[in-house]
């Protein structure tokens, strides 16, 4: 019988997945402003792909088939189309804000568990998304009183709508992909048939960037493989409805990163809502060990 605290690891690991994806959207929000949205997405693709697949092959590890290999392809495409979406939102909005608005996916999220995975939506898993959600309108709110509002914003605005979509439905497929695969094995598919998809459009898109570029894309390949590899660890050991709501810590990343690369200042009505997201983090976090207990106990 599992002991109650292991599934803090679980908590903790997704924590410093989400803090590395957040560092890895600030570089490649520089990639994508200096080389183009696609071409900066294609290389990490294609460079995360490099840094996994040695790694994979090394353990000599079996060809996925069947139901496996249809969740990797499954995610490999939503994912291409939700780093495309996201990155080019990020070109048009501070990271912080793009974030923000972005966790409307982990709310939507746990109704897809529900209705597809068979998972029970707790009364605590509900409460503290709707409140992390709340601070996300707070800061939506803000960004629509301002007086720069204009076509860019809006273009951001619907591009982060559509990729907030897909990231909800990704979520559901990490949590089945995770029962199957290792970490490592979901890496690689990930980012290397995300590549594949790229691959389609590079003839039209692909613009050769400076070599300055190729180190920050390179950086966030590397980030993009750790933190494929640490969520996919963490939701194999925990339920969607636990580890969804740390998702909203990656705000707090993304406003420190945010800060430190472009300078991007943080308005009162983003603090609030900095503060509403903590605290709906700290509600999922005892959460977590209340659920481990109650499983323990039926067992």
């Amino acid at each position: 019988m599992e002991h109650p605290e292991r599934l803090v690891l679980p908590f903790l690991a997704a924590i410093a997945g989400v803090a590395c994806l957040s560092l890895m959207d600030a570089l490649m929000k520089e990639a994508s402003l200096a080389a183009g949205v696609f071409t900066a997405s294609f290389l990490r693709s294609l460079l995360a792909a490099g840094i996994a697949v040695p790694l994979w092959l090394a353990q000599k590890p079996r060809w996925p088939r069947g139901p496996v290999m249809k969740l990797h392809v499954e995610r490999g495409v939503i994912s291409a189309f939700m780093a495309l979406s996201f990155f080019y939102a990020l070109t048009k909005l501070p990271i912080a804000e793009a974030i923000a608005i972005s966790f409307v996916a982990p709310l939507v999220a746990l109704y897809f568990a529900h209705l597809l995975l068979g998972e029970q939506i707790s009364r605590g898993a509900i409460g503290a998304s709707l409140l992390g959600f709340a601070g996300t309108l707070v800061i939506v709110w803000g960004r629509l009183g301002r007086s720069d509002f204009g076509e860019d914003t809006a273009l951001g605005l619907a591009s982060l709508a559509f990729s907030a979509l897909l990231y909800a439905y990704n979520f559901v497929i990490i949590r089945k992909q995770s029962q199957l695969a290792g970490p490592l094995e979901v890496a690689v598919f990930h980012s290397g048939i995300s590549a594949t998809v790229h691959l389609l459009a590079v003839p039209f898109l692909f613009v050769m960037p400076q070599v300055e570029t190729f180190g920050t894309v390179a950086g966030a390949a590397v980030l993009s493989v750790g933190a494929s590899m640490t969520i996919a660890w963490a939701y194999a050991r925990a339920e969607a409805q636990v580890l969804v709501p740390v998702e909203y810590s990656g705000f707090l990343w993304a406003a420190l990163f945010g800060w430190l690369f472009f300078r991007e200042t943080v308005t009162v009505p983003t603090m609030v809502g900095v503060v509403i997201i903590v605290v709906a983090c700290w509600i999922a976090a005892p959460r977590a060990k209340r659920a481990a207990t109650t499983e323990a106990a039926n067992l």
